[in-house]
């Protein structure tokens, strides 16, 4: 019998590993990989990937004049490092996030997602095997309109935590979106107190929501579930999209024969009795409707706090290299 994770690709579903240690990744054969400051600082200090830093500190070391500037450069190129490295082992793309002090800041985004690009096609990557990853503000969720229509560049949607923001990127015609289930569970258990099943997990049927809605109405944005805190969270979404999964649960699927039946499915979802709602051109209220949210409003503040922390200190660092 096929152990779990073969069946839970039978669904459908696109499985995406989300690490930034390249030994973790060959071994569950991922269609794509998914990347962020905090997997990239963690994978970073560990001695095998120093002749990374090697690379990307000799990049930096003309670029600018302060230890600060090299520094900033040299995280660019780190990040870009990662991402070859990567690239080499998945088929497909590669997520590559923009700084999250940037999350505010549309012109600011699209700049950096354009540094980024011009990057990996110095050393012969091409940008349709890159996901910009883009925290998913409506300064986010503009600035990746832009890149996709203007520029053809893909972009992952990250940190999203509300059905508005799905909409709101969905509409932006974003390539994908990544919906971050475990995080939205853990404010729910702390808020409430409550014990959830995988079937009343909040994240789950946030996803399901997502998924139903997007597939009603016709939109090809990608939905690809995150952060997953275990693995029925992941078996009660079969069918979704894309799933992006740490090692440590792929390790459990591979040694799990339990059966995966597929849960979501593009052509029941038709039924569905979402209305559709609309935040074309309307900030006010795609805003109102977030912080209407008091889980999305808080999670993506913590969100962008953790991701641009983790960044800062990995500009600490290299910035003592210089």
């Amino acid at each position: 019998m096929a152990n779990s994770l073969e069946q839970l690709k039978a669904t459908g579903t696109v499985i995406v590993t989300d690490t930034g240690e390249f030994e973790s990744i060959a071994k569950y054969t991922p269609q794509d990989a998914t990347t962020n400051p905090s997997l990239i600082l963690a994978a970073a200090k560990k001695p095998e990937y120093a002749k990374l830093i090697d690379v990307a500190i000799e990049y930096a070391k003309d670029k600018g004049t302060t230890k600060s500037e090299k520094a900033a450069a040299a995280l660019d190129r780190l990040l870009v490092e990662f991402g070859k490295e990567i690239l080499n082992i998945v088929p497909g793309r590669v997520s590559t996030e923009v700084d999250a002090q940037l999350s505010f800041d549309k012109q600011a985004t699209i700049d950096k997602a354009l540094e980024i690009i011009k990057l990996y096609e110095s050393i012969g990557i091409k940008k349709d095997r890159i996901l910009i990853k883009i925290a998913s503000t409506w300064e986010g969720i503009q600035a990746a309109k832009e890149l996709e229509a203007k520029y053809d560049i893909h972009c992952n949607l990250t940190l999203l935590f509300s059905f508005a923001q799905a909409v709101a990127c969905a509409e932006a015609k974003v390539t994908l979106i990544s919906p971050f289930v475990g995080r939205i569970l853990d404010w729910y258990k702390a808020s409430t107190g409550q014990t959830y099943t995988q079937e009343t997990d909040p994240g789950v049927v946030s996803v399901k929501k997502i998924f139903n809605y997007y597939k009603k109405y016709g939109y090809n944005t990608i939905v690809m579930g995150a952060s997953f805190r275990n693995t029925g969270e992941i078996k009660e979404l079969a069918g979704c999209d894309y799933l992006t999964v740490a090692p440590k649960l792929l390790e459990e699927l591979v040694n799990s024969d339990e059966a995966i039946p597929k849960k979501l499915d593009a052509a029941s979802a038709k039924s569905s009795s979402d209305e559709k709602v609309s935040f074309i051109d309307s900030e006010s209220a795609f805003r109102f409707a977030l912080n209407e949210d008091p889980m999305a409003t808080e999670k993506l503040a913590h969100g962008i706090r953790s991701f641009a922390a983790d960044a800062k200190t990995l500009l600490a660092q290299l910035e003592e290299r210089f």
